[in-house]
């Protein structure tokens, strides 16, 4: 369970990156153009990216104990 609030907010930050790459995946599905293709692809890229930040500093911090 996490108790110190720099592990929630990674928590919040890794819940808010997956909701980036939800969206990002449902936009472009119902997309109408190549400007809404930019923008998703975008929104995926950014969200996996800073999925992967969030994750690797939960790690960090959960070595350091």
């Amino acid at each position: 369970m996490l108790k110190k609030e720099c592990d929630i907010n990674i928590q919040k930050t890794i819940e808010i990156a997956e909701a980036m790459i939800i969206l990002a995946m449902q936009g472009n599905e119902a997309r109408e153009d190549s400007g809404c293709g930019v923008l998703y692809g975008i929104l995926l890229d950014s969200g996996f990216k800073l999925k992967q930040l969030a994750l690797k500093e939960m790690d960090a911090h959960m070595k350091r104990g």
